[in-house]
């Protein structure tokens, strides 16, 4: 999927769509040059989890943890043989920077692994072609980029495979 925002506030408004879809266990991976507008993106995820906190890249702390109190997860506890399901909190938004890093080993010293795909966080990683190596096939990879205007900005959405 390809989408162009015009403005810092239709990034923000295009992450908070985006979160409405998350149900926990998600891996995004962001790609793209410094301003292309990443931490912007992340903003309104983080909006959309409904996340009240301010969110500023965790460019020298590597990872960041926000809590929400979402339930979106529709999960199953098996008893008995029988299936029951019901509503998990999404309790997470797990926003890395990997920037500064060498390589995914660093991120994993960390503790990102305990994060990446659990089922009430969602995972969003800036600079995610640093680290291809955490990225799980089903990851979901979007590339940022600047459009032709000041604030424009070219928005590529697809699977890391």
């Amino acid at each position: 999927m390809r989408i162009t925002t015009k403005s810092e506030k239709q990034t923000i408004k295009l992450g908070r769509k985006l979160a409405q879809k998350f149900k926990g266990g998600e891996i995004v991976g962001l790609v793209g040059e410094l301003g292309s507008g990443k931490t912007i993106l992340v903003k309104g995820i983080a909006q959309g989890l409904e996340i009240k906190k301010t969110i500023t890249s965790p460019t020298f702390v590597l990872m960041k943890i926000y809590n929400t109190n979402q339930k979106r997860i529709k999960g199953q506890i098996k008893t008995n043989k029988a299936k029951v399901i019901h509503e998990l909190p999404l309790c997470r938004l797990c926003h890395i920077d990997a920037y500064r890093t060498k390589n995914a080993r660093e991120l994993v010293d960390i503790g990102v692994s305990e994060y990446l795909g659990e089922p009430h966080t969602v995972c969003v990683i800036e600079w995610a072609e640093k680290v291809k190596k955490l990225l799980p096939k089903k990851a979901i990879i979007i590339k940022l980029s600047m459009g032709k205007k000041e604030n424009e900005r070219k928005i590529v959405l697809t699977e890391h495979r």
